[in-house]
């Protein structure tokens, strides 16, 4: 009863969320847009407890503590408000692929871990304030909750309610998409997307072009998607992608996430469209591992020249993926 286990996966903004407007409760300066991926994901399992002494928290064996636990504690306090459970709380979670290094692992323990603590807490919540609790952990991992592709809409009242993310069309939708993710590098970014964003935010003049482009490539993406229209989808993103590390590289000081390696793979994805007519586009969230948009019946030939450079550690070829489940086994 005050056990469960929750899995999610990551998704990767095809319309990215670069900076806040409200930082205590994390609302975005603008919409973004995803796909889940269902060839990733985040396990956490929650249990709430008289036997423990203390808030616990595990990610991949280590314990969390200090100023990093109290990100933790503060979603566990918002789910013992909502339930009247008072007692404290264990968590473990486990990733199955390289965590902070931008590839949305956040985002998938977020959706899990606010599912999980929701449901041991006896909470059933629906889609909606599901992914409002999971915003306030990690913003991205509401973009989680339903799956397939969705839409993080940046609201307008400055109490968060109507912030939260909506299915614009389930993994069926567009069943032969995928991404071809290229791990470039698992250590921890030097700097996580947070910290990084609120410096964009405060120092770099780029930021306003920014917030004032994105509406109308989100708006362009969307109908791309809505009509399967890759040719259409391809180029925004990957634009979309190159202008939040533009945003980075112009605040003071620049915060550099590509590596060598990074543009190489990004050169042959390029050289991949230019040169053999593979319809293929990359995006890159905060970190330097290239995700590559691209088509079923491409994806082995994208891999197969991804796999051909030195240096690139692990390939994940994912479709689109469903949303947060339930499972009966749990971690601990």
């Amino acid at each position: 009863m005050n056990k469960a286990t929750a899995r999610a996966h990551p998704n990767i903004a095809l319309i990215k969320y670069w900076g806040k407007r409200d930082q205590a409760l994390f609302l975005p300066a603008t919409s973004s847009f995803s796909m889940t991926l269902d060839g990733l994901s985040a396990t956490t399992t929650v249990e709430f407890s008289e036997r423990f002494s203390a808030d616990q928290v595990e990610l991949d064996g280590r314990p969390i503590e200090g100023k990093a636990l109290l990100r933790f504690q503060m979603l566990f306090d918002r789910v013992r408000a909502l339930s009247g459970v008072d007692c404290p709380v264990r968590v473990a979670s486990t990733n199955d692929f390289p965590t902070a290094a931008g590839l949305a692992s956040s985002a998938a323990g977020g959706a899990a871990l606010a599912a999980a603590t929701s449901w041991a807490a006896g909470l059933d919540l629906g889609a909606h304030d599901l992914s409002r609790l999971s915003r306030q952990f990690s913003g991205s991992a509401c973009r989680s909750v339903e799956g397939g592709f969705c839409e993080w809409r940046r609201g307008e009242r400055p109490d968060g309610q109507d912030s939260f993310a909506v299915q614009v069309a389930p993994p069926a939708h567009w069943p032969s998409l995928r991404m071809v993710v290229a791990v470039c590098s698992g250590a921890e970014k030097p700097l996580s997307s947070r910290a990084a964003m609120q410096h964009s935010v405060e120092t770099s003049p780029f930021f306003a072009a920014w917030v004032d482009q994105v509406p109308r490539d989100l708006a362009l993406a969307k109908e791309a998607l809505l009509r399967r229209d890759l040719g259409a989808l391809g180029p925004i993103v990957e634009t979309n992608a190159c202008r939040i590390h533009a945003v980075a590289l112009g605040a003071h000081p620049p915060t550099f996430y590509m590596r060598p390696l990074t543009i190489e793979v990004i050169d042959a994805v390029q050289s991949l469209r230019r040169d053999e007519g593979v319809g293929a586009w990359f995006t890159l969230d905060a970190g330097p591992n290239p995700v590559v948009l691209c088509e079923e019946k491409d994806a082995p030939r994208v891999a197969a020249r991804l796999r051909r450079i030195e240096g690139v550690e692990r390939l994940v070829t994912a479709g689109p993926g469903e949303g947060v489940c339930r499972l009966d086994e749990h971690l601990f």
